[in-house]
């Protein structure tokens, strides 16, 4: 494996370009400087590659080597050249509800193949929705299993705080038991801004934020909202259910008519006004990129902000 220049840096890694010698084939390699590790990010670091090793599917950033020596660990992944999604919908020139639809419909292909190998991403966001090449119709591609856990079955448990505020479920910041049911959540979000280029929940404040989401105090404000399906509503509320136990479930969620019928119930209409405000969203997302942007703490764990490009291989 032949290494080329820096792609990304992180508190404690490198993302490089590199080349598989025999057969040319192209992937980034993450490496991990690990004597700078602590005993718990040890442990992390471990946990992260042992459930990217599980995950094998179309819409995930497949894990295909991990590598341990003496004071580097090297993670090898698919090369992901396409960007962020969410910044290429707004370089389109077209854009409509049944483009969202199929967005919503890979993501939630990648979070059902997740919660059948047993696994809750827990950090469903933009920044962790890539795209496989900047080809038209490139795949939808989930990263970054850093805040990723192992459940068994419908476990629920309380699995420590941990995500990015604006994602998070109100079962989290009750600090309920949890499960899977956090991912479709964090979907019903993201297919929100998808629809109309702005946050079901936003408040500067996080505390009156929190308090949005626990009520799941969001609407469908006028005239924005007014030219979107019923359907398409439809499934953001029974995404953003606050009962977990009743939230749809991701295998639920693509038999919904919105999706499983898409070019008859979806609209095709062009969203230029959708693309208006994600490009401002996109922008203020950029702006608050900083070291606290997401968090985890565990049972008996004092709160700790992890950096967000440590262990992070979105950047390329």
């Amino acid at each position: 494996m032949a290494s080329s220049g820096c792609v990304s840096r992180g508190a404690f890694s490198v993302v490089r370009r590199c080349v598989k010698v025999l057969s040319g084939q192209e992937y980034a390699a993450k490496i991990i400087n690990t004597k700078k590790l602590s005993a718990r990010d040890h442990q992390k670091l471990d946990r992260e590659a042992r459930i990217c090793r599980l995950l094998k599917h179309p819409n995930i950033v497949r894990l295909h080597d991990s590598i341990s020596e003496e004071a580097h660990h090297y993670l090898i992944f698919d090369l992901v050249t396409g960007g962020e999604l969410f910044e290429d919908i707004v370089a389109r020139e077209y854009y409509s509800e049944a483009d969202a639809s199929h967005c919503i419909q890979q993501i939630l292909e990648a979070v059902l193949h997740c919660h059948q190998m047993g696994v809750v991403h827990r950090d469903l966001k933009p920044e962790n929705l890539l795209l496989a090449s900047k080809s038209k119709g490139a795949a939808v591609k989930l990263a970054d299993f850093g805040l990723a856990i192992e459940v068994e079955g419908d476990q629920q448990a309380w699995f420590g705080f941990a995500g990015t505020p604006g994602y998070l479920s109100p079962e989290v910041l009750r600090k309920d038991p949890y499960g899977k049911a956090v991912d479709l959540w964090a979907c019903g979000v993201i297919l929100y801004i998808l629809l109309v280029g702005y946050p079901p929940f936003w408040d500067e404040d996080q505390h009156r934020l929190y308090q949005q989401i626990k009520a799941g105090a969001y609407d469908f404000p006028s005239p924005e909202w007014d030219t979107v399906t019923p359907e398409a509503k439809d499934l953001i509320n029974k995404m953003l259910t606050i009962n977990p136990s009743k939230r749809i479930t991701a295998a639920e969620a693509l038999k919904h008519p919105w999706i499983s019928h898409r070019s008859t119930v979806a609209s095709c209409m062009h969203r230029q006004e959708t693309v208006e405000c994600l490009k401002k969203f996109n922008a203020r997302r950029k702006l608050k990129y900083s070291s606290i942007d997401r968090m985890e703490t565990t049972p008996g764990n004092n709160n700790r902000w992890r950096d967000r490009q440590d262990l992070d291989c979105r950047q390329i």
